[in-house]
């Protein structure tokens, strides 16, 4: 049995093409996509739709992860009638736009299960996006035996993770820990998409990480053109971090979030000052 597992598209569609080519060509028994397909990426419409094709053609399983779950939070919001106002909207600028192309599509998005057990003769095939408490819970190759015990369901015989765009085979336990890594935005400073392939032969699953490489520069051209014009100030942070590979979100949300909110600075200041420092 063979089973290909990749997640964090982030509308990045060069990289998804790339690794559909790749698991073509291993030919799996089963694919997940294991949750944050739109997003932070220059092409969510056309990722969203591809991973819903290939749900309805070819029986993939899809996921719903924590960035699918930002756009539905925005739609009910907007739906509510308490659209964000000020510096709070204007750091939701990648996340409105993401609305606007696919706002139709939501309701399948909304359908979306948010994880997956499949059954095997050596036990289960577990599929989450975060963690079993929830999708924004990442495990990482720092965390101990302990951290990672603590996230997992130990009845699984392969539990797989995703969301920190950090991949890692481990074993705790008697389960097999697989985070898969990124399609469109690993952060471990390799910037060729990653996905897992598990196997079950005569000594169990096996997991294996696999770098895909596609046509960077061209996802890069697709973000400046789309991304940028219409995502605001916060998308010139995602593109550095496309450009980087490498996490740079997660540092300036603690710091500059809420003096953006307050009126304290402007987020075109505050990503200006949160770049220059980074270069620095």
């Amino acid at each position: 049995m063979k089973v290909a597992v990749l997640a964090d598209i982030h509308a990045n569609l060069a990289a998804f093409t790339a690794v559909i080519a790749d698991i073509d060509r291993w030919q799996p028994d089963a694919v997940i996509i294991a949750g944050d397909i739109i997003n932070r990426g220059p092409n969510p419409r056309p990722c969203l739709e591809l991973a819903l094709r290939l749900r309805a053609e070819r029986g993939w399983y899809v996921l719903r992860g924590n960035h699918e779950g930002y756009v539905l939070n925005y739609d009910h919001d907007l739906r509510a009638g308490r659209p964000p106002q000020g510096g709070r909207r204007a750091l939701l600028g990648p996340i409105i736009w993401t609305h606007h192309e696919v706002a139709d599509l939501l309701p399948a998005v909304a359908a979306l299960p948010t994880n997956l057990a499949l059954t095997s003769r050596e036990g289960v095939v577990m599929a989450y996006h975060g963690s079993i408490h929830h999708d924004r819970d990442g495990l990482l190759p720092t965390h101990d035996q302990h951290e990672l015990q603590s996230r997992i369901d130990p009845h699984a015989a392969v539990f797989c993770t995703a969301h920190t765009h950090m991949p890692f085979v481990r074993r705790v336990g008697k389960t097999l820990v697989v985070n898969v890594g990124s399609v469109g935005l690993p952060f471990d400073g390799d910037w060729r998409a990653a996905y897992a392939r598990l196997t079950l032969d005569q000594d169990g699953w096996q997991a294996e990480i696999v770098r895909v490489a596609y046509d960077h520069a061209a996802t890069l051209r697709a973000a400046r053109e789309l991304m940028l014009p219409a995502g605001g100030p916060i998308a010139h942070i995602m593109l550095r971090e496309l450009e980087t590979a490498r996490s740079l979100l997660f540092d300036f949300v603690p710091v500059y979030n809420e003096p953006v909110i307050a009126g304290v600075i402007s987020l075109d200041e505050a990503v200006h000052r949160f770049l220059a420092e980074q270069a620095a």
